[in-house]
């Protein structure tokens, strides 16, 4: 099984070698994460992430049901959903 997931774009780089990289927060822990498969993604847009790769562009609302199925499985260590990012 894997498993995807979701954060949110805050921001975009171009890499020198050409594939874009990004910033994606996770509840405000920011990872850099290859944005290369969605190229169609925006700062603010949520993607779904598996292994340091947006594999897809999705909207906030499934975002949080993903965050909400991973809290009821026991997978997170807080009760908020980790979709904002912390921009400040």
């Amino acid at each position: 099984m894997c498993l995807g997931v979701p954060g949110q774009i805050v921001r975009i780089d171009e890499s020198p070698v050409g594939m874009t990289m990004g910033v994606v927060s996770f509840g405000g822990v920011t990872k850099e994460i290859c944005l290369a498969y969605v190229p169609e993604a925006v700062v603010g847009d949520y993607v779904l992430v598996h292994v340091g790769f947006a594999i897809s562009k999705i909207d906030e609302e499934h975002a949080n049901d993903i965050w909400a199925a991973l809290e009821e499985m026991g997978e997170l260590g807080s009760s908020e959903s980790p979709t904002k990012a912390d921009v400040s």
